[in-house]
């Protein structure tokens, strides 16, 4: 006989004490849902509520006490949950402890996005080991489910059963979770009266490994009774994923020479089944070499790690004997562990058989030749060498150095990037008259280093010998500028000097003739058989042509050769001053009111065209033999002002005063110039001068400008 459990014996004694009530008869005690879900919030807020539960003793809920896990959280007594004030994170779950006199349970809340927190669920609640209460017990029983990949039809399939050998009569199995009502929804279901679990469709492993998912009873009205409880779908992987060589392209370098064993690469693939078993070991081999020369099998993979490594011997890794340095290997990855069932995977590796400076530049020749006009610049000729190593890199690369025979620096060489040739030039002009013949010693190494057992050999140096062919030059002044320096005015013929040609063809015998090629005041002429400069006119420093008291003139030489070659010379003439210009005065020209109070009539300044001491201080006077007495004063202000003055106030005509100017010069020079002054009426702020016969100026003005260039001196 089976023992009584606590549900049958509770209804027996409900009936014994004829409680008929439909309540009564239909009531479960303990939370009518026993786990809730809910998103974690960014907050929760104080005394909102979270979520209602509902817990009925089946005895009208006399004394129900709540207890949350949480000290943050309390249950109302209209069963919400709430917050006893604004907190962002509790942990993963809350639960709820709700007892009477007779009934207990307890409700869980998963809080999505929540994390851990720490405390077993007897140390939050401190349930007393000796409550009189009765505790529910969990009576379903669950496996986890394991279910093969990619099953075909028919669909539904039952996969397990769920067993609760304590179910009520009338009760229901549900089962929840992703998989069932949560995206991807439907693909498992349960028989709500026998617990068998079904699969409807097939299951891909890579897209979701594992499913979680809840079972649980439920009364006719669908609260829960047990559970829910976890149950594990386990999808079972097939080998239905190829190795997949995901990192491509895929390309190695190994040096020539390189000892056998060499790694060269590593070539790894990708299997999507379950790592854990062998649908996802993998085995490497090499399934073809193209070129298939100098051996068909030059390279090994390691199988297990999907090393690339050399196996033949250096001598055979040389790039310059190889047909092609670059060899492809078709890899195969097969899954199973290289078992012929297994499923293959192929990716190309492209090897290269990087050069090393394992061979020396040779000249194609030991002698060049190369001709040159003297006083030319510029590449003479190019040197040829041969190198077996790769174009593309320093080890044909060729540097050129010139050894011997350049001791005044008049060559150089440089590479040519393309063809890899020494452009021999010439940086400084030649003398055929000095050397018609130059040797050079030259040679050749790369811009890599060689390697240790190979030197450079005789083939690496080349003689270059270099013809210098003659030419007429031009002639050449010496000195040049030729410079001299001479006073102004110096008489018509005078010499000033003898100019000097050479010709640099010295082992030929020529003459030169000489002429004027730039005289721009036209004041010079040269005799051209000797060179001798004279003058034709009189030299005037003061002449536009002349420059800061220079004066420029071009002269040639021109030889006799056959066409005769030109050389220019430059002469420069220094021209000291004289005292030959006389200073002169401005304004000419001044106005005058003829009841001025202010009897000043105008500043005058001077100036001259020669230099100092031939210039300033002026001396201003008035030529008394013409010009009355006690009339004109004349005041000197600085060495090169002088202020005109009346005496008197005089009557509205036309004065003209002569003044008198002479330099510092030695001897002096003087000047005499009209100083026409206009006596004009100035009345009512106008000024009339028509009487005086002269154009109208502002006596006002005639003053102020004066004395306005006066102030800036």
């Amino acid at each position: 006989m089976q023992p009584t459990t606590p549900l049958v014996l509770c209804v027996l004694l409900s009936q014994v004490l004829l409680l008929t009530s439909a309540e009564d008869l239909d009531c479960t005690p303990g939370f009518q849902q026993k786990v809730f879900r809910i998103d974690q919030p960014a907050e929760f807020i104080e005394d909102q509520a979270i979520l209602n539960l509902t817990f009925s003793d089946c005895k009208g809920n006399d004394k129900l006490h709540y207890e949350v896990s949480s000290p943050y959280f309390k249950v109302n007594n209209d069963g919400s949950l709430v917050a006893l004030r604004n907190i962002t994170a509790v942990g993963k779950t809350l639960f709820v402890h709700a007892r009477t006199p007779h009934a207990e349970d307890m409700a869980e809340l998963v809080i999505v996005g929540g994390k851990d927190i720490q405390g077993s669920l007897q140390d939050i609640f401190k349930f007393a080991r000796t409550s009189p209460v009765p505790r529910q017990k969990r009576s379903i029983v669950v496996s986890p489910i394991l279910i093969p990949e990619n099953q075909r039809q028919p669909f539904p399939r039952d996969v397990g059963k769920v067993v609760d050998s304590d179910r009520p009569e009338g009760s229901k199995f549900r089962l929840t979770g992703k998989g069932v009502d949560q995206e991807p929804k439907g693909i498992f279901r349960i028989n709500e009266n026998t617990g068998s679990v079904s699969v409807t469709r097939n299951l891909d492993r890579e897209t979701i490994a594992t499913y979680q998912l809840f079972v649980e009873t439920v009364d006719v009205n669908g609260r829960t009774l047990e559970g829910p409880v976890p149950l594990e779908v386990i999808v079972i992987d097939q080998n239905d994923n190829r190795p997949i060589f995901r990192e491509g392209p895929y390309i190695g370098h190994v040096m020539e020479g390189s000892p056998t064993g060499t790694t060269v690469m590593r070539m790894t693939a990708f299997d999507a089944d379950d790592p854990a078993t062998d649908n996802a070991l993998l085995r490497y081999n090499i399934r073809q070499q193209t070129p298939d020369k100098p051996s068909p099998n030059m390279f090994y993979i390691d199988p297990e790690k999907g090393d690339i490594v050399t196996v033949v011997s250096p001598a055979l890794l040389d790039r310059e004997t190889l047909e092609n340095p670059k060899y492809e290997l078709i890899i195969e990855a097969q899954d199973m562990a290289g078992l012929d069932v297994g499923l293959t995977g192929t990716a190309t590796a492209t090897i290269m058989i990087d050069d090393k400076n394992d061979h020396s530049p040779k000249f194609t020749k030991k002698e060049f030749q190369a001709t040159v006009e003297e006083g030319a610049v510029g590449v003479i000729v190019n040197l040829t060498v041969e190198d077996k190593d790769d174009p593309t890199t320093g080890a044909w690369r060729a540097a050129y150095t010139i050894i011997n025979g350049n001791p005044g620096q008049s060559f150089e060489i440089h590479t040519n990037p393309q063809t890899n040739e020494g452009m021999l030039s010439v940086v400084k002009p030649l003398d055929y008259e000095i050397s018609a013949f130059h040797t050079l010693l030259i040679k050749v190494e790369n811009e890599d280093p060689l390697v240790p057992d190979v030197s450079y050999g005789p083939s690496s140096t080349a003689t270059v010998h270099i013809t210098v062919l003659d030419v007429n030059e031009s002639p050449v002044f010496y000195p040049d500028p030729m410079m001299v320096t001479k006073q102004e005015n110096i008489s018509v013929g005078s010499v000033l000097l003898t100019v000097n040609a050479t010709d640099p063809d010295s082992l030929q015998r020529q003459t030169i003739r000489y002429s004027v090629y730039k005289d721009p005041a036209g004041w010079l002429n040269i005799n051209p058989i000797n060179g001798t400069v004279d003058t034709t006119a009189v030299l005037d420093r003061e002449s536009p042509f002349v420059h800061n008291s220079v004066y420029t003139a071009l002269f040639l030489a021109i030889d006799s050769g056959n066409p005769p070659a030109t050389g220019t010379g430059t002469l420069l003439i220094t021209l000291e001053d004289v005292n030959d210009n006389a200073p002169f005065i401005y304004p000419t020209v001044a106005e005058v009111c003829d009841d001025a109070k202010n009897l000043s009539v105008v500043i005058l300044g001077a100036t001259d065209k020669d230099l100092h001491p031939n210039t300033d201080p002026f001396k201003f006077e008035i030529h008394k033999q013409t010009v009355p007495d006690k009339v004109w004063k004349i005041s000197k202000i600085n060495n090169t002002h002088a202020l005109v003055s009346l005496l008197q106030n005089l009557n509205k005509a036309n004065y003209h005063l002569p003044i008198m100017v002479t330099d510092s010069g030695k001897p002096p020079m003087t000047n005499i110039t009209d100083l026409r002054v206009q006596v004009c009426s100035c009345k009512n702020s106008k000024v009339d001068c028509n009487a005086a016969g002269a154009p109208h100026f502002s006596a006002a003005a005639a003053l102020l400008l004066p004395l306005f260039s006066l102030a800036r001196l």
